[in-house]
């Protein structure tokens, strides 16, 4: 097991072993932000969150990793991490051999109690041959990743410069309540003109874009044990029960069931 501080959101050394053990690992701890460059491994990764958010961006979509949570990337994905101040994890890294009946595409989902056990034990293997028992019990990681039920964590990002400012600003403030009309109005474009543009580059309408940046950025804060009423009006919903609505669409349970880590069965 490596233990990095602070210096890399990846160790290249493991990420990219195409002999050793089927499965290497590493914990991090970021004591300051962090980016990567966009870059790719020959071994996939399983990636956790024990505290903190990580963001994965893959082509036009970001991912939201948050705690509680983990992320399957296959290998040669080419990918970006950024990681906040405090944040606190775990990689595994899968042999390419190992990856062959694993998912061909990234995913994040809740880990059951089984899946945390494993994990948890993996993580202290030293980084050398497998013994019958770890070689079972590393089967049994990629067997729960297989049987994972992805979680909608991903959003679009539009390309259009002009879009995207919209799109960091209500990152920054998700309580901004402005129409399309008022949005338009600031970049220079017609209601309809931002309305179709945004449609075609995210596949989404502003409004349901809107909505599911809202619940990404709702996640951590439940899981910290934040009131649902709290974290619904500072998104800028009127009412908690709104909030549940959207949420309930999203993401298929309540609010107050998902801080409660009862989706991972």
């Amino acid at each position: 097991m490596v233990d990095q501080t602070s210096t890399a959101l990846i160790d290249p050394a493991l990420a990219n072993a195409s002999d050793g053990p089927v499965l290497l690992a590493a914990q991090l701890r970021l004591h300051r932000p962090r980016r990567t460059a966009r870059h790719q491994h020959v071994r996939g990764q399983l990636l956790g969150a024990h505290q903190g958010v990580l963001r994965i961006e893959v082509g036009d979509l970001q991912w939201l990793l948050p705690a509680g949570h983990v992320a399957w990337i296959p290998p040669l994905l080419p990918h970006a991490l950024v990681g906040a101040e405090g944040f606190d994890g775990w990689s595994l890294y899968f042999c390419a051999e190992a990856c062959l009946d694993l998912p061909a595409q990234p995913r994040i989902f809740q880990p059951n109690a089984l899946l945390q056990a494993a994990t948890t034990r993996a993580l202290h293997w030293p980084h050398q041959a497998l013994d019958a028992a770890q070689a079972r019990l590393a089967g049994v990681i990629a067997d729960e990743i297989i049987a994972s039920t992805p979680l909608p964590l991903a959003l679009p990002q539009p390309r259009d410069r002009r879009l995207r400012r919209i799109a960091a600003v209500l990152a920054r403030s998700p309580d901004d309540l402005r129409s399309v009309e008022a949005w338009a109005a600031t970049c220079g474009l017609s209601s309809r003109s931002l309305a179709r543009r945004w449609q075609a580059e995210t596949h989404m309408t502003l409004s349901q874009w809107r909505q599911r940046l809202r619940v990404l950025l709702a996640l951590p804060r439940l899981l910290s044990g934040e009131p649902v009423i709290s974290v619904a009006l500072s998104m800028g919903y009127d009412t908690p029960s709104a909030f549940i609505t959207v949420f309930k669409r999203e993401m298929g349970m309540t609010p107050a069931r998902y801080a409660k880590g009862d989706g991972g069965d």
